[in-house]
């Protein structure tokens, strides 16, 4: 599972502020070693890496997890059974969507959203009409209430789903509802909505603990084919069915200054592994004891750290640590809009 999403990107306008605070909240942070829940500074393999310098800059690269550490969190229409009896054009307009996407353009979509600031609706409709997806072959009627939880992302493709659905005819709306816990039983009820766009991985282990109990066993992991699998069984118990996950996706990634990347020549955390030692990881606190994120980049990658930094799970304090130079590598999310496209 990743890490909650709680935040929006920061809008370009409010950069300074947030580098100022984050700053402020770095110098609060005691001397290296002292952040996080390790006590001290840790460094993996030994420490027999050369330290490598932070690089400051504006631009932010999500490093390849070419080892698959991370959960998948692809897109998915999640879909209501029952709402849907005897209809077979809904999931194939949502798998439409799912096909027309992958994580360069829902950082795209993001980057027009967060940072440029239009509205999730005019963003919607843009990427409709130029994906060729406004003039769908299938038609379908009746009304068909979207969720959406309170972050952007999510609002934009809602807004999508909607557009598509409409354009084949169908009376769709989209409606916000706040967080899994709140809009999750509101679709498997069918009563206030009937689709909302979902994560793979996270949706998984979320059903999985209602229906099987919070010390489940995980079986959410790196494989997209037997994690979606694993779903689709646990959907049949909640009255829930699913569309073709997306390649988009919006999962926990660890990024580095594109002046990093470039002065180092690494495009991915087992690049970096190779190339540096002594590196200062930022992200939230629970980063130093969750398995996917600082003891799994040790273990996994056997990447050494000199420091952790105690800053957010992918928001503007981690992205100005990366950009100030105040730290080497951050936990971001890979969809997030100030991001630099991989290609």
């Amino acid at each position: 599972m990743k890490f909650p999403r709680t935040h929006v990107s920061l809008p370009r306008a409010l950069g300074a502020a947030a580098a100022v605070a984050s700053l402020t909240f770095l110098a609060a942070c005691g001397t290296p070693g002292s952040a996080g829940g390790s006590g001290s500074a840790s460094t993996g393999g030994g420490g027999s890496m050369a330290a490598c310098e932070a690089a400051p800059g504006d631009e932010l690269v999500v490093l390849e997890d070419d080892k698959q550490l991370q959960t998948v969190d692809n897109i998915i229409p999640a879909v209501n059974a029952a709402a849907i009896e005897g209809d077979d054009t809904l999931v194939p307009l949502l798998d439409t969507v799912s096909a027309a996407l992958d994580t360069d353009t829902l950082i795209g979509l993001n980057k027009a959203v967060d940072v440029d600031r239009r509205s999730s609706e005019e963003v919607a409709q843009e990427f409709v009409a130029d994906a060729g997806l406004d003039n769908p072959e299938q038609s379908g009627s009746g009304e068909i209430a979207i969720g959406a939880a309170d972050f952007a992302e999510s609002a934009t493709l809602g807004n999508i789903y909607a557009t598509v659905l409409n354009a084949a005819g169908y009376e769709a709306t989209v409606t916000t509802i706040g967080n899994r816990e709140a809009y999750l039983p509101a679709l498997e009820s069918g009563e206030q909505v009937q689709v909302i766009p979902e994560y793979v991985g996270t949706l998984t282990e979320f059903i999985n603990k209602d229906v099987n109990g919070a010390d489940a066993e995980a079986v959410a992991s790196s494989d997209l084919d037997a994690t979606a699998e694993a779903l689709t069984g646990l959907g049949e118990e909640v009255g829930l069915v699913f569309g073709e996950p997306s390649p988009a996706q919006d999962q926990n990634a660890f990024a580095v200054t594109k002046a990093f990347a470039d002065e180092h020549g690494v495009t991915s955390l087992s690049e970096l592994a190779e190339a540096c030692g002594g590196l200062v990881l930022g992200g939230p606190p629970e980063c130093t004891e969750r398995p996917f994120c600082q003891p799994g980049l040790e273990e996994t990658y056997g990447l050494e750290f000199a420091d952790f930094r105690s800053l957010d799970a992918g928001g503007p304090l981690t992205k100005s640590a990366l950009q100030q130079g105040e730290v080497t590598l951050g936990l971001v999310f890979s969809s997030d809009g100030s991001l630099t496209p991989t290609s």
